[in-house]
């Protein structure tokens, strides 16, 4: 875009006249604004009002953005900028600001970009309302992202959402929306409650013609902290972005959460079906993994839905990756022609390896919320680091963030794609047993022979007995399928941790499970 064409919904300020714009406005000015705002006291943003809160969600969806008024649409750039509406769960106004050779340039709203249900509705709107946020839209090869955008080569596709609190999603091609990712996540999970900061203000770099990468800028404000954030956008097969974020806290911090993700399970292949449900399994992600990268572990964490709250504290020593996987890929999986849960995406974080101040030894925190119906997001996974946050400090966090196929990960090793369980045989020894199954398959396990040495390596938690385990090869599904028997503790959770070896040597991630003392294998309900 140049100055001499800007559309009405443009207001120009002041302009800062350096050879090139990506001078003109960059993360440390937003680091700077972050910094000043930390040492004042926090105000929440102001609210729509009561009339676009109290929206219904089919009414809120009602409310379109024309395409046509995409920012950059005429300008040449393959990104373009749809605006995203207030209302509903969307309470807040976000200051948007573009950056081009021109300078910086805020956005000003304009109602008519938005096609509404009703005219009375449209009447109401304020004209300073302001946007919640925006979507951004790239030619993503083969088809349209869940169903919006138009399949086709040079067809623009919405491969990436910021919107609501800190909050962003993103797919690679041909995939549809689903998990979240967040700036940061405030104690999330504990009794004293969680806190949402959010991005109040984003300026989006104008991409040069025919590039492949745009950069956005984010402040983001909360009660305990702020932060300045840069991301460089990479959109394709698998969409990365890469991003820098500096933090500043108001007040100390119990238990910090970075990178954070949110999903959803509802069930799945190691729960039983809901009353009513018809469908095999809903969920958006089916497992959390961990790559300790001083270790050289690859952990496998299927999720659950717990019957109540379940945190658990993964150790690491030095985080290389962490992330929430859909590893069923199927269409059989799910038996879902519309949600088209075998499209979503997972999602992977990977520090930069750089000297931040945030990344290292830690735990990343799995969050598992009871949910009684898909529409919840109730899974929450983030690192937490080692050291205590305190008031007045600030760190500096470089990672990459990747949605896409399981393969993102680059994970070699054999790994977990089913996980079962069930009731143990009842017999005086295993009356109150279970019996979990777990199907391992790829790395080293692929071509071996059906009766190579493969051995597998089970241990218990805190009172569980491990009373078998064996492990065999199943030619018609082509995988090695790891048997256990295990008696969980009264009144206590069931834990669990398995691999296979070949050598003394394991060949596959380590698989673990917790389920909670009340779980109910009706549907862990």
């Amino acid at each position: 875009m140049t100055g001499s064409r800007l559309p009405v919904f443009f207001t120009l300020i002041t302009v800062i006249t350096l050879s090139g714009y990506a001078q003109a406005f960059g993360f440390n000015d937003v680091a700077e604004k972050a910094k000043t705002l930390a040492g004042e006291a926090y105000q929440k943003p102001a609210q729509a009002p009561d009339f676009l809160r109290n929206l219904g969600y089919t009414e809120y969806q009602a409310i379109r953005f024309k395409p046509e008024q995409s920012l950059w649409r005429s300008g040449g750039s393959r990104f373009q900028v749809m605006m995203i509406p207030q209302g509903s769960f969307y309470s807040n106004a976000v200051r948007l600001n573009v950056i081009d050779s021109a300078g910086v340039r805020p956005i000003g709203f304009d109602k008519a970009l938005f096609d509404y249900p009703d005219p009375e509705l449209a009447k109401r709107i304020p004209a300073d309302l302001g946007y919640a946020g925006f979507k951004l839209t790239y030619p993503l090869s083969g088809k349209g992202v869940s169903g919006k955008g138009v399949s086709g080569k040079g067809a623009q596709n919405q491969f990436l959402v910021f919107g609501g609190a800190s909050y962003f999603r993103g797919v690679g091609a041909n995939q549809n929306f689903g998990l979240s990712g967040r700036g940061i996540a405030v104690d999330t999970g504990l009794p004293s409650g969680e806190e949402f900061p959010a991005f109040t203000e984003f300026w989006m770099e104008h991409p040069k013609a025919e590039s492949d990468v745009m950069v956005v800028y984010g402040l983001l404000n909360g009660p305990s902290l702020t932060g300045a954030y840069r991301f460089e956008i990479h959109p394709g097969k698998s969409t990365r972005m890469d991003v820098t974020a500096q933090l500043f806290t108001r007040d100390d911090i119990e238990q910090l959460g970075q990178a954070p993700l949110t999903s959803m399970f509802y069930y799945g292949e190691n729960t039983l079906r809901p009353r009513g449900e018809w469908r095999p399994q809903v969920h958006d992600s089916d497992g959390l993994l961990i790559n300790d990268g001083k270790t050289g572990e690859w952990l496998w964490r299927p999720l659950v839905n717990p019957a109540g709250l379940q945190m658990s504290y993964h150790h690491v020593q030095g985080l290389d990756g962490f992330g929430l996987i859909q590893r069923d890929r199927e269409f059989d999986d799910f038996e879902d022609n519309e949600a088209r849960y075998d499209r979503r995406p997972s999602m992977w974080v990977k520090p930069s390896g750089k000297n931040d101040d945030g990344w290292g030894e830690g735990e990343v925190v799995l969050v598992e919320i009871p949910s009684g119906a898909e529409s919840n997001d109730n899974i929450v996974a983030f690192f937490k680091p080692g050291q205590a946050v305190k008031a007045g400090e600030s760190r500096r966090l470089t990672y990459s963030v990747i949605f896409g196929e399981p393969e993102i990960t680059g994970q070699p090793n054999g790994r977990a794609v089913r996980t079962f369980v069930g009731s143990g045989n009842a017999n005086k020894d295993s009356a109150a047993a279970l019996r979990l199954i777990v199907d391992f398959k790829g790395g080293e396990l692929a071509g071996l022979r059906p009766d190579a040495t493969i051995v597998s390596d089970v241990s218990g938690g805190e009172g569980v007995e491990v009373i078998e385990h064996f492990v065999e090869y199943v030619e018609s599904k082509d995988v090695w399928r790891l048997s256990i028997l295990a008696k969980p503790p009264k009144d206590q959770p069931l834990t669990l941790r398995g691999f296979l070896n070949k050598d003394s040597k394991p060949v596959t991630e380590t698989w673990t499970y917790l389920l909670g003392p009340s779980t109910d294998l009706r549907g862990n309900l």
